[in-house]
């Protein structure tokens, strides 16, 4: 994500959160050019499961009226000290979602799912709330 914001037309000011005095709150976040914040949690799994954990449930659902997202990244291996894991998909939920998503996983009907290539423009879009013709 960070080089995809890099890489972005868009200017997007992105902050990573390493915070233990609030848990709950995500990984990133996120101002765009009016000054609106978004939040993004980010995961990693190799299975469907999303090991999103009470706290995070807690504050995602709590901030459902916001722009809270969770990007998940699905590996096909985890790699070895030579080789990065092999990305297989990354999924887009809303916040508000995280119940489910912790639930249901990866089986939860995303906002957005890469088959292949990850339309990065897409994904950003959608967290920044842009309407864009499909």
């Amino acid at each position: 994500m960070k080089t995809a914001l890099e890489k972005s037309k868009k200017k997007i000011e992105h902050t990573r959160l390493e915070t233990w005095a609030m848990p709950g709150v995500p990984d990133v976040v996120l101002c765009d050019e009016s000054g609106n914040f978004h939040f993004v949690e980010l995961k990693a799994t190799m299975t469907n499961a999303v090991d999103l954990r009470p706290h995070q449930v807690s504050w995602l659902s709590r901030h459902k009226h916001a722009s809270t997202w969770v990007l998940v990244l699905r590996i096909a291996d985890r790699g070895t000290r030579t080789k990065k894991p092999t990305p297989e998909s990354i999924s887009l939920y809303r916040g508000s979602e995280a119940m489910d998503l912790k639930f249901d996983g990866l089986k939860f009907k995303p906002v957005y799912r890469s088959d292949g290539a990850v339309d990065w423009d897409r994904i950003l879009d959608l967290i920044l709330n842009v309407s864009r013709e499909t």
